[in-house]
């Protein structure tokens, strides 16, 4: 994990909001990096701050009283006086998170619909990897150098194949994780796109392909061999589908569905 990657979760895991994988992710990184490492003792002295009782002051029951009185003017005044600012910080803090954190913007979605918990988590997976100097930790179009990188960091051997033939070059790899795993994720390209594809063990030796389209990405999952696989990309569908069929065409799995 890099720093800036590091930094726009620190919030979140001051608040205990981050999945497992990522908390342990933003905790390793914190070992290694003193600068994070006090940025988040900042916040925490921050956080532990602002939430002391003290800070706060009951109203006066004259004041509250005006507020709430059935059919006052002052009442409704100040109830809209209340709304339209607190409406408009909201809004004003959304919109800057979107445009200084693409990455946050699909972790909210993700929790905030929960329609495919997977689908949004490789999604989120996927954008963060798209941020510089994310994408990869080995750069090849070799599969013979892609596949030895991962020994000994992984307890699986990811099955890596070269599919430039077909319209879809390997550019490499990188180690991930989803689902509360460690994962390999093999970057391939098609034209100026990029898609990841995850895979990790699965205690299922074989499933169909299901496709999910999530906030203009295509995921494609599918289990092969004892092993999951999540292709991920703003490339049309059709085209991850012929990813996905290439990838597979040597190997028994059953068709999409």
């Amino acid at each position: 994990m890099m720093c800036n990657d590091a930094r726009l979760l620190l919030h979140a895991y001051l608040d205990d909001e981050l999945d497992a994988a990522q908390s342990v992710a933003v905790t390793r990184h914190m070992h290694g990096c003193p600068a994070c490492a006090a940025s988040y003792a900042d916040y925490a002295r921050l956080h532990k701050a602002l939430a002391q009782p003290a800070l706060y002051r009951r109203a006066p029951d004259a004041l509250r009283a005006r507020w709430t009185a059935p059919g006052s003017p002052a009442a409704g005044n100040a109830r809209t006086r209340r709304r339209w600012p607190g409406l408009a910080m909201a809004a004003g803090f959304i919109g800057a998170l979107l445009l200084t954190a693409p990455a946050w913007f699909y972790l909210w979605q993700q929790h905030g619909i929960g329609a495919n918990p997977l689908a949004g988590e490789v999604v989120s997976s996927h954008v963060r990897s798209l941020q510089q100097q994310h994408l990869m930790d080995v750069v090849s179009t070799d599969q013979h150098t892609v596949k030895p990188w991962f020994e000994g960091k992984l307890d699986f051997s990811p099955r890596v194949k070269d599919l430039a033939g077909v319209g879809f070059p390997l550019a490499g790899g990188r180690l991930d994780a989803l689902d509360g795993h460690s994962v390999a994720a093999l970057v391939y390209k098609r034209r100026l796109h990029v898609i990841n594809l995850y895979q990790w063990p699965s205690t299922v030796t074989t499933s169909a392909a299901v496709v999910t389209q999530w906030h203009g990405y295509t995921v494609i999952r599918w289990i092969a061999g004892n092993m999951n696989y999540v292709a991920v990309s703003d490339v049309n569908e059709t085209d991850l589908r012929q990813f996905v069929l290439a990838f597979q065409d040597d190997a028994a799995t059953p068709p999409m569905r």
